[in-house]
């Protein structure tokens, strides 16, 4: 038996500023939204144009505080042709939270504190 992976799931607390953060460093485009008409919820799908995987956004309306991460050792990696001029877009944009030269990685944050992990392709 063999299972594929779909989507991972974020909860947001701002849904406005994280689709555009996803957009503006990774590139990652809305696919499908679900948003009942009572408006007690919003879920957004993003692609990144390359893969099948998605990466799902959840904002709640109830929510009133920024969700508590803990250590934050949950993150998604991405890989990127240009590694240098990906490195030097987040530092323009003010974005990476962690650098590892040793082994050519370093982490971007979204606007909620998710790590992101950017590799070379």
């Amino acid at each position: 038996m063999k299972f594929k992976m779909i989507h991972s799931n974020r909860n947001v607390f701002d849904l406005e500023k994280s689709l555009k953060f996803y957009n503006e460093a990774l590139g990652f485009t809305e696919t499908r939204r679900i948003a009942p008409k009572d408006g007690s919820f919003v879920i957004v799908f993003l692609k990144d144009g390359v893969s099948d995987f998605q990466l799902e956004l959840t904002w709640l309306k109830e929510r009133e505080t920024p969700y508590e991460l803990g250590d934050n050792e949950i993150h998604l990696a991405v890989s990127v042709r240009d590694f240098d001029a990906a490195r030097k877009m987040h530092k323009d944009m003010g974005c990476v939270c962690y650098e590892n030269p040793a082994m050519g990685i370093y982490f971007i944050s979204d606007p909620d504190g998710y790590w992101i992990e950017i590799l070379p392709a």
